[in-house]
């Protein structure tokens, strides 16, 4: 007798389960719909709301609401709209600020630099004006580029931080604009000295002189001031030995100034060797050129 194989078995439970999962998955998404839904029927609905009490109180509800829960650009177009709804009312400051605050926690900071001056300005005497200031000022820090780039952002930064600790003398976050103030004069220093360098690195030796010294001026107690004393000496050292005859003698003597500049400057330093090096080639030179000039 031959043995036949069974009838196959059906194994439901899998396909029960599959199609659950299935409806489940549905469900969700239906009710993730049905929440977005609601949201955007709630934006729609306060921004369609008249401009009178109860639909200024609507859209004032719905932008705090938007805020609170950081939907910042569901909060902004609503909150532009109260600013001119609520303008000379008591609640014009909160509406201002909010509106501003946005843009600021968006990282929109060219915009809320703008708004956050304007509450300052606007509302001077008021319980915001004092962190709008503060914020306009860091909006510019936080725009400040990277020292290769203009830096007119980095100056207005320094600007209004100085203005801001004029006008709060005794604000709390003084101590931080003074922080914030020295990083940015910092990067000012920084591309101050790499356009002097680059100036030196492309062998323009009566430039990068010049640069230097300019430099030094402007920041007499720099990091960088050992090294830029040796720029000025290793370029005014250059530009005397390729000089032409005529102006020789004089850049000899510029050179040899720069020579004891660095050196009373920095007796110790480990660039001495090489000072001292261009101090001789200079003194030689001096002595050849003395010998050149004809007898009277």
């Amino acid at each position: 007798m031959t043995c036949r194989p069974g009838p196959r078995p059906t194994f439901r439970f899998p396909l029960l389960l599959a199609s659950s999962f299935g409806a489940a998955l549905w469900l969700l998404a239906g009710l993730a719909g049905s929440a977005g839904l609601t949201g955007c029927s709630d934006f729609n609905r306060a921004l369609k709301a008249s401009g009178d009490s109860a639909g200024m109180a609507l859209k004032l509800a719905t932008a705090k609401k938007y805020y609170d829960k950081g939907s910042y650009d569901r909060a902004i177009p609503l909150l532009e709209e109260l600013i001119m709804l609520k303008r000379g009312t008591t609640e014009s400051e909160e509406v201002n600020y909010l509106h501003a605050k946005s843009h600021f926690l968006m990282k929109d900071y060219t915009m809320a630099s703008y708004y956050l001056e304007n509450v300052a300005r606007t509302f001077s005497v008021g319980k915001h004006a004092e962190e709008c200031a503060f914020l306009a000022a860091y909006c510019y820090y936080m725009n400040s580029p990277n020292y290769e780039l203009d830096q007119a952002d980095t100056r207005s930064a320094i600007d209004q931080f100085q203005l801001f600790m004029v006008r709060y003398p005794n604000s709390a976050l003084r101590d931080s604009c003074n922080g914030l103030v020295d990083l940015l004069r910092t990067k000012l220093e920084v591309k101050a000295y790499h356009g002097a360098e680059q100036y030196f690195h492309m062998r323009r030796y009566e430039a990068a002189s010049m640069a230097f010294k300019e430099f030094m001026k402007q920041y007499p107690n720099s990091d960088f001031r050992e090294d830029a004393l040796l720029r000025i000496l290793r370029a005014d050292h250059a530009l005397a030995m390729g000089s032409v005859e005529s102006k020789r003698a004089e850049r000899l003597s510029t050179a040899l100034r720069s020579y004891r500049n660095f050196a009373d400057a920095y007796p110790a330093s480990v660039e001495r060797d090489q000072a001292e090096r261009l101090r001789k080639e200079l003194e030689d030179e001096i002595e050849k050129t003395k010998q050149n000039i004809p007898a009277p």
